[in-house]
């Protein structure tokens, strides 16, 4: 990677500047991962949702994401970070409003499908304008800065956009984002120098593997379709046998796509050469399948069954942010000092137990009591989790992997949240419109949160069993 002609400093005008645009497109991108599960009662009622409509309007954003994230870092290496940064800001603004504007489920969740195509052009494209446009020395302090402000954008996600869909309409949880979306650009233009590599460029880009992202996409979407509409079709029914057989073929065709490319994959064979890397994606996918069910039916359950308004809800799971803003450092410390199995055996377990608490919310709970405990437990377990596995998912490949290993951990937990969506309404028999008759969603919310804790335990096992302390980073 080359660096910029006139690398920046987080003091100057520029730098300041730069950092304005990544932290609101990261901004953006967070918010709406954490306001849309509050959204799905109030839309589900306006639009006659049923319970799959649901499934895909979280899914249909989680798939495109999670099945283009990598070729989107590929994409802003060969034709330049910013140029790919900010076709993905206007991208995904120019989808925000087709998602505000729909008037069916089935317009909403296309818009969807093309909302998380740009979100995969912007989520690597944050950090790589970053890591590209600033001084060596100051590049530290600006991802910092970063991380730290989009955060912060993150806890005030379920505020603004409970306010947003009691006050307006649940509408607005995606108008919000033009305006973000105008900045961006406007920022991009003014202040985020071009980089791009060109190494990339001179043989032609040999991870932009368009055909494998197609093939995992494709992969991903046979699957998630049958586990969406088994409820309602039959698990035995020619649609769901047809689009499992799809998804198995085509994730059987990506897995041999990439070994024959080798390092030059867009997956590399070469992540995959110790134990431990599968070992800490596998855990990774059971736990944020936990986090990704959890948050669908709380959010669900709290306001049509409980009878919470969406304000209420957004702020109910405002203390994982929070934990999670406070704690990250001292978990990624406390990781160092001992090793990952600790925080990555303990922490599920913690919040494995809150799961289990939270189970008993019903209709008349109190916050404080009833939410409030299970919350914290689920949070601090959760903090102990995420610094230490993204720390020890770095230090488990040679640094020439750095990125993408980042890059397919990223992708690996948005996989385990589409999946735990998926599969979890079929496993506890929510369908139709149940999710709006109070007690068919009680049992199925408990039940679900049963499942949820159970993932979680089978994390701590692996990690008590498999994970260890990783041996360094071979070199380059």
């Amino acid at each position: 990677m080359t660096a910029p002609a006139h690398a920046l400093r987080v003091a100057s005008g520029a730098g300041r500047g730069a950092l304005l645009a990544a932290i609101l497109a990261s901004g953006m991108v967070f918010l709406d991962s954490t306001v849309v599960n509050v959204a799905l009662p109030r839309l589900g009622a306006e639009l006659d949702a049923t319970v799959a409509s649901l499934q895909w309007t979280v899914n249909g954003y989680a798939l495109t994401l999670a099945a283009f994230v990598l070729l989107g870092g590929a994409l802003g290496d060969r034709f330049g970070r910013r140029r790919v940064f900010l076709v993905g800001a206007a991208w995904f603004g120019v989808a925000s409003v087709a998602c505000g504007l729909a008037q069916d489920t089935g317009t909403l969740v296309a818009a969807r499908f093309l909302q998380g195509a740009g979100g995969a052009l912007l989520t690597p494209g944050s950090l790589a304008v970053l890591q590209a446009s600033f001084h060596p020395d100051d590049r530290g302090r600006a991802i910092g800065v970063w991380s730290g402000l989009s955060g912060v954008s993150t806890a005030l996600g379920p505020f603004l956009g409970g306010w947003l869909i009691d006050t307006l309409s649940w509408r607005w949880i995606f108008f919000i984002n033009v305006p973000v979306a105008v900045g961006v650009v406007l920022a991009g233009l003014r202040w985020v120098p071009e980089s791009r590599d060109c190494d990339a460029s001179r043989t032609g880009g040999e991870r932009f593997d368009v055909a494998g992202a197609l093939l995992g996409a494709l992969g991903l979407a046979g699957v998630t379709y049958a586990l969406v509409n088994a409820p309602a079709r039959g698990l035995l029914s020619t649609p769901v046998r047809v689009a499992t057989l799809v998804g198995l073929l085509a994730a059987v065709a990506f897995v041999r796509r990439e070994r024959r490319r080798g390092d030059a994959a867009m997956l590399p064979v070469g992540l995959f050469t110790g134990r431990l890397f599968p070992v800490l994606n596998v855990f990774t996918v059971v736990v944020y399948a936990a986090l990704g069910g959890f948050t669908f039916f709380l959010a669900v359950h709290l306001q049509n069954a409980v009878g919470w308004s969406a304000l209420r809800t957004g702020l109910a799971t405002m203390p994982v942010t929070i934990l999670l803003l406070v704690g990250s450092a001292r978990a990624g410390a406390l990781s160092a000092r001992t090793g990952p199995r600790l925080p990555l055996t303990v922490g599920p377990v913690v919040a494995a137990v809150g799961l289990l608490l939270l189970r008993r919310v019903e209709v008349s709970a109190s916050y404080w009591v009833d939410v409030l405990p299970g919350v914290v437990l689920f949070g601090f377990g959760l903090t102990l989790v995420v610094a230490p596995l993204t720390a020890s998912v770095l230090a488990a490949v040679p640094d020439r992997f750095a990125g993408v290993a980042s890059g397919f951990n990223n992708a690996a937990s948005r996989v385990g949240g589409l999946l735990a969506v998926a599969a979890l309404p079929l496993l506890v028999g929510l369908s139709g419109t149940g999710y709006a008759q109070r007690a068919v969603l009680t049992a199925a919310y408990r039940e679900a949160l049963a499942w949820c804790a159970g993932l979680l335990l089978a994390g701590a096992v692996t990690a008590a069993l498999l994970v260890h302390r990783p041996s360094g980073r071979s070199r380059p």
